[in-house]
């Protein structure tokens, strides 16, 4: 149980330690505007962890400031349409991420996530992961970027967007300033969606590797989450929040199980992981509500290689230490200090965590799993028609359908909503008509098949519904190509980026033909 601190009498002179150690690091940082009311609060995560003696050295965050000052730059997108690129603020210093201006930017487009500022002034910013022991599926054998609609979500009522992490996506800085090597304590924390999950390895956030290798035991040091079980997991069937310390998931101080490591369900998560010479700490709790519970407090692993520690102190977020990108997970912001964090101050940060408001947003169109649907498209040409599977053969294509038409093209456009195959958090569509057969894309064509058994099947059958380009509906973003979604192109269908080197991806009415109003069934 943790243990809330007591009230001090001396209230004026804590406060005006906190007010001039927070002022201090933002002008140190280049973060404070003049006249800035906000600064004057000093009651944001990294205000409470400069206040406790462990200064934040990287805080990242898609929805708000992470400092009472902070009045800069969030994140980066860039518009799919031309290449155009657009820095993301603050609506006011200390406050809420400028989703409108994402939106505008964005709009009848797509928009990925390039850069993830880092709050701290120390330039500890997150941009595309690059090959290492594994490489990505974007150019180069680097990672995708992400979606920069895909995870919205409102913080004290404002609209904001977190970072969703798809199986192939991945952040990382290999040159940091500040963050901990060797065995020097860290702490680190980070608000995630704990409904968005998987068992690939390995969506992390913390300390690894600056050659994108497995370099070693004890290389790492980061959050994990999810529900792999390959080297170590808790209680239940999982999630759980562990700790990557490299060859190791760890959730205690044995390899493997360890019995007071809980399954964790909460939609909006807190994960803490802190680590000294030979002491270590894993730390969960609701976002929405309540405290923090220690799931573990002790000594480092009893296996070789993980005392004293070897940090290197590169950043990662949705990835491995060596680039291993077969996780899925949601990040909505997050820090890492320098020196050892008390659980007195991890408290008063999640009080204020709690205080942020996190709460979810409407699900885009509706579409809930094991409803029966028929997408229509929305293109002025054709809004008589519907997505549907061909009768002589297996591609995907749209066609008209009304009351009079054959019951067999009725069926034939009608589809079953699944949890999605490769990511729950997404859909997929299984035939009405031919059970076990899912709408898939292959070399970019979408079809129905059966699961094959490879391991691209299930992502090629798994779309991310979200706010539609052109206002109406949905759009349907494939998992695993991020700028890429459903669209009709010549009565034909396929997953489409706007403006790629593909017939098919002509920018012509690319809004609308990737937005798709969900119907009642045909059959």
């Amino acid at each position: 149980m943790s243990v809330t601190p007591t009230r001090s009498r001396r209230v004026r002179p804590l406060a005006l330690l906190a007010l001039v150690l927070a002022m201090a690091t933002a002008m140190l940082g280049g973060r404070a505007s003049a006249g800035s009311s906000a600064a004057a609060a000093g009651t944001l995560p990294c205000d409470l962890y400069a206040s406790g003696g462990t200064p934040c050295v990287a805080a990242h965050s898609t929805t708000r400031a992470l400092y009472s000052a902070y009045n800069g730059r969030l994140y980066q997108v860039k518009r799919a349409s031309d290449g155009a690129t657009r820095d993301i603020g603050v609506l006011s210093a200390g406050g809420y991420a400028d989703a409108a201006a994402q939106d505008s930017f964005c709009a009848g487009t797509s928009c990925l996530i390039t850069v993830i500022q880092d709050q701290s002034g120390r330039g500890n910013h997150l941009t595309q992961a690059p090959p290492g022991g594994f490489s990505g599926p974007a150019a180069g054998g680097y990672d995708n970027l992400a979606e920069a609609s895909a995870a919205p979500v409102t913080v004290g009522g404002h609209k904001a967007y977190g970072v969703f992490i798809a199986p192939g996506t991945g952040y990382r800085d290999n040159n940091t300033n500040g963050i901990a090597t060797a065995d020097q304590p860290e702490g680190m924390y980070a608000i995630l969606d704990g409904s968005h999950y998987n068992g690939g390895c390995c969506f992390d956030y913390g300390n690894a590797e600056t050659n994108s290798l497995d370099t070693g035991n004890g290389h790492m040091e980061t959050i994990y989450f999810g529900n792999s079980k390959s080297w170590g997991y808790g209680t239940g069937n999982g999630p759980w929040i562990m700790a990557d310390l490299e060859n190791g998931l760890f959730s205690g101080a044995n390899r493997g199980y360890n019995a007071n490591d809980p399954s964790v369900s909460h939609r909006f998560l807190t994960a803490v992981v802190k680590g000294g010479p030979n002491q270590w700490a894993i730390r969960g709790g609701n976002a929405q509500s309540g405290g923090l519970s220690t799931y573990y407090s002790g000594p480092r692993p009893n296996v070789s290689g993980y005392n004293p520690m070897h940090k290197e102190g590169a950043i990662i977020l949705g990835i491995g230490g060596d680039n291993s990108n077969s996780s899925a997970g949601t990040f909505y912001e997050g820090v890492m200090t320098s020196g050892y964090p008390s659980d007195a101050t991890e408290n008063a940060v999640q009080a204020n965590i709690n205080a942020a408001g996190y709460a979810t947003s409407a699900t885009a169109g509706g579409l809930t799993a094991g409803s029966r649907v028929s997408l229509r498209a929305t293109t002025s040409c054709c809004t008589t028609q519907y997505l549907r599977h061909n009768s002589a053969d297996s591609n995907a294509s749209i066609a008209a359908v009304s009351s009079s038409s054959a019951s067999a093209d009725k069926a034939a456009a009608t589809w079953i909503v699944r949890a999605g195959l490769g990511d729950a958090s997404c859909v997929s569509f299984e035939s009405a008509d031919k059970p076990g057969q899912y709408l898939r894309h292959y070399d970019f064509r979408l079809r129905i098949a059966g699961d094959d058994g490879s391991a691209l099947f299930r992502p090629d059958a798994t779309f991310c519904p979200q706010a539609s380009h052109n206002g109406q509906g949905v759009s349907l973003r494939s998992a695993n190509y991020p700028s890429d979604f459903v669209r009709h192109y010549n009565q034909d269908a396929y997953i489409a980026s706007h403006g790629g080197s593909h017939t098919w991806d002509n920018t012509a009415l690319w809004a609308d033909d990737t937005s798709w109003a969900v119907a009642s069934p045909w059959a």
